[in-house]
């Protein structure tokens, strides 16, 4: 499969789902690993958001042992957020830290901006500490919490794939898709 079929398709899987934010209305309401496996695929924010840090990872990082850092920092966080969530806490500005996660992101891929490895990892446990809160509210059980930190490895991985082909392929497909990711999360601010 060459690499313009792999954009095309990530591009039609990233605009498939109609949900963007997460408003809590459905509050513990998918049970089970299949909910929580898919509950990441169907909200445009935590989708963009999860591949856009693989990607970013992938561009940045000249070996993959160093690449797949951030993305595991935010699996791990995403976790210990839903936990909490799913116990109950409620952060301060969910929505709108989960927009500026996505601004932040988008901006740092269509840069291509570099970070210190601690500093990477720390800034992408932050917002997995917010999309993190927004699935625990959502989510029931420890099944559905699997199945979520199992789509979130998936579309890591997949932005890490696609950043890897890419990078010596490509600089306008990584420009844009940071671009589209900024604009997303500028759009999702402004609302």
């Amino acid at each position: 499969m060459n690499i313009r079929r792999i954009c095309s398709l990530l591009l039609l899987a990233a605009a498939a789902p109609l949900a963007a934010a997460h408003t809590g209305a459905d509050a513990a309401a998918h049970h089970g690993f299949a909910a929580g496996l898919l509950h990441p695929f169907t909200g445009l924010d935590h989708l963009a958001a999860m591949l856009a840090v693989g990607l970013w990872s992938a561009l940045i990082c000249a070996r993959w042992q160093d690449a797949v850092k951030a993305p595991l920092s935010f699996a791990c966080m995403l976790l210990i957020g839903a936990l909490l969530g799913a116990g109950g806490l409620a952060l301060p500005a969910v929505e709108p830290m989960i927009a500026t996660s996505l601004l932040a992101l988008g901006l740092l891929l269509a840069a291509r901006q570099t970070l210190p490895a601690p500093a990477a990892m720390g800034l992408v446990a932050l917002f997995a500490l917010f999309h993190g809160t927004a699935h625990g509210q959502e989510l029931a059980g420890a099944g559905a919490l699997a199945g979520m930190v199992l789509a979130t490895a998936l579309l890591h991985g997949a932005g890490l794939a696609v950043g890897f082909a890419l990078r010596t392929r490509s600089l306008w497909w990584p420009r844009l898709a940071g671009a589209a990711t900024a604009l997303f999360g500028a759009a999702l601010l402004l609302a």
